[in-house]
């Protein structure tokens, strides 16, 4: 390279150092020219659902409507950083101008927000108050619209907030009282009726809120959406005498809902003391309130209360008992039972469990059933629970006794027609003690026991009353309809398999039948059929096929005039006439003169079958009609 090309070189490289960087700047400008202040850009159809449904509860932040609230009025970074002074702030914009329903959505989410992350319970009151104002205004023309999302956000903020504001020590119950409780604009007094605890004779208690619960072993979980916040409580009885009678379940628990009641709500948030009553509604059905002028629906859950109480109630440790001891040494109480007490003008339907089971059987089909309004609002649900282990006519018996004894205590006049119209469903060795309900047997029964008529015997009475409401059978005129489900009706063949007989060893029988038997053998033995057995026939017995009951009861037929339908159990892959559940063979549970029969593929436990639970509720319906 020559001086004059290198001196050329170091004259132009300045220049091409100004032409490198106007170009580097000239490639800037053309980038982020390109990247305007505002555009959009597309995303996916789950963010565009997040971004539209994020709201404290689901999200744990504000709705996209609440932060437009805090934009406008220059609130979202002191929210952020002193969440208590924007809430005192946007309350008392609100007290001056009175008319903005968006603030008070707003308040009500951030009271409950701020509630959440500091515990303090008087936001959550506060957080229900407001919610309260926004959906009930004095003027019913400014309610918001239902189609409008804070109205369901408004809904479930008011129903948390009575739950969390209530919330006793424990964190696991609601203590519902009355008195004085601060706000973070004033304070309110709340009127609560103590008297409203007052339940069937019985106190409630233990206020559960079940929204919290997490429910196992039912198919479905019923939530009926509303007002309110839905509780499940224990009811007490008030004395020992109601602690071992009655018609309603010891263990029951109440599915109830509780409503803060906050009159002209809006006018009341611009004043320092507020006032209020808290109310508890039964609600065992999704049934309205009136707020105002407004027929509004309660928040209802059901499901949640009825398994609470399944959870913590003895009825599955007594399954196995009641088949190898006699829970009821002796006869006592009445074992029909129901979760809620005799509801005049709503037919019964008595739930009958089979061998080695228990009313907890049935609570799918409860849980189905009592969550339909249509059912619900015709039926009422009665429970017979037995020791299965017992011979079946005296089983039966007890089933009659109960059934009798019902009817004569609520309706001694005999003025409610829905009570006579009981429909009784029995599932296995339950559905031989349903058709003893509808029988005439004449001797029948009798004959398999003693060749000589009972009328010869010398008998202590307490005998010969136990063998006449045992064997000497009259169909109940009260029962309309009967429906039978995995019902062996000729016996089941598990029963006569020789591990079976072996079972039924450990049985133990109940005193009364202890000692009627015993008054039995003191007459002419040559005439008593058991006398060579050495043993008083247990269920198991008495459904092994050929044995001599369960021939004889297959060939009584049922009363004239009582509705039958049976619902017959095969399983999968199996030809229906040739089929069997595992335990019950087609042909015998199969009826010649059922009005139905409903093939349901399934196992031999089929009560929680969604098809066995439509069949049953379509008879049920039938039984309305004229």
């Amino acid at each position: 390279m020559t001086y004059s090309s290198l001196s050329t070189y170091r004259l132009t490289r300045p220049y091409r150092q100004i032409l490198f960087h106007a170009w580097l700047l000239l490639v800037c400008l053309t980038v982020f020219g390109c990247a305007t202040p505002v555009g959009v850009k597309r995303v996916d159809p789950q963010t565009v659902h997040r971004e539209l449904t994020a709201n404290v509860l689901s999200a744990g932040k504000l709705s996209e409507r609440s932060q437009i609230v805090l934009n406008q009025k220059d609130l979202a970074e002191m929210f952020r950083k002193d969440p208590e002074e924007a809430v005192s702030q946007l309350h008392a914009q609100y007290v001056s101008d009175n008319s903005n329903a968006n603030d008070l959505s707003a308040l009500a989410e951030m009271c409950f927000f701020h509630a959440e992350d500091s515990g303090k319970r008087e936001y959550y009151l506060a957080s229900a108050i407001y919610a309260y104002a926004f959906l009930f205004p004095e003027n019913q023309e400014k309610s918001p619209s239902p189609y409008d999302p804070r109205f369901r956000l408004a809904c479930d903020l008011y129903n948390r907030s009575i739950t969390l504001a209530f919330k006793a020590m424990d964190g696991s119950t609601v203590e519902l009282r009355g008195g004085s409780f601060y706000l973070p604009f004033g304070y309110i007094e709340i009127k609560f009726d103590k008297s409203s605890l007052l339940w069937n004779k019985r106190v409630l208690v233990h206020f559960q809120p079940v929204a919290e619960l997490e429910v196992r072993g039912l198919t479905n979980r019923y939530r009926w959406p509303g007002i309110g916040a839905p509780l499940s409580a224990r009811a007490l009885p008030l004395s020992n005498e109601d602690r071992i009678s009655g018609f309603v379940a010891p263990n029951v628990q109440v599915p109830i809902t509780a409503l803060l009641r906050i009159p002209e709500p809006r006018k009341q948030i611009t004043q320092k003391k507020l006032h209020a009553t808290l109310e508890i509604y039964d609600v065992a059905i999704p049934e309205s309130v009136a707020i105002g002028s407004r027929e509004v629906p309660l928040e209802v859950e059901s499901t949640a209360s009825f398994a609470a109480m399944l959870a913590e109630s003895p009825v599955w440790q007594t399954e196995l008992a009641g088949f190898f001891k006699s829970i009821l040494r002796q006869k006592g109480a009445s074992q029909l039972r129901a979760l809620r007490p005799y509801q005049p003008g709503l037919i019964p339907v008595v739930m009958v469990h089979g061998t080695a089971s228990s009313a907890g059987r049935w609570a799918d089909m409860v849980n189905e059933l009592e969550n339909d309004p249509l059912i619900q609002g015709h039926f009422q649900i009665w429970f017979f629970t037995y020791d299965t282990g017992n011979p079946i006519p005296y089983s039966a018996s007890l089933l009659r006794e109960s059934l009798t004894d019902a009817v004569k205590e609520f309706d001694p006049q005999g003025k409610d027609p829905a009570l006579h119209r009981m429909v009784v469903m029995g599932h296995s060795q339950g559905g031989l003690l349903t058709k003893m309900t509808v029988i005439d047997t004449g001797d029948k029964l009798w004959s398999n026991i003693s060749e000589k008529p009972i009328d010869e015997l010398k008998l202590k009475e307490s005998t010969r009353e136990l063998l006449e409401q045992s064997l000497f059978l009259k169909p109940l005129p009260f029962v309309h309809c009967v429906i039978f489900i995995a019902t062996p009706h000729r016996g089941s063949f598990i029963a006569g398999w020789r591990p079976s007989q072996w079972i039924t060893k450990l049985i133990k029988m109940p005193t009364n039948i202890l000692f009627g038997v015993a008054d039995l053998l003191q007459q002419d033995q040559s005439a008593l059929a058991f006398a060579s057995t050495g043993k008083i026939p247990t269920s198991v017995d008495n459904m092994t096929p050929g044995n001599p009951f369960i021939k004889t009861l297959a060939a009584i037929p049922i009363a004239p005039g009582v509705s039958v339908h049976s619902i017959i159990a095969v399983k999968e892959g199996m030809p229906v006439e040739q089929g069997n559940d595992g335990v019950v063979e087609y042909q015998s549970a199969h009826l010649q003169d059922a009005e139905s029969e409903y093939v349901v593929r399934s196992g031999h436990s089929c009560q929680a079958n969604p098809h066995t639970i439509a069949e049953v509720r379509r008879i049920l319906l039938e039984q309305l009609k004229p």
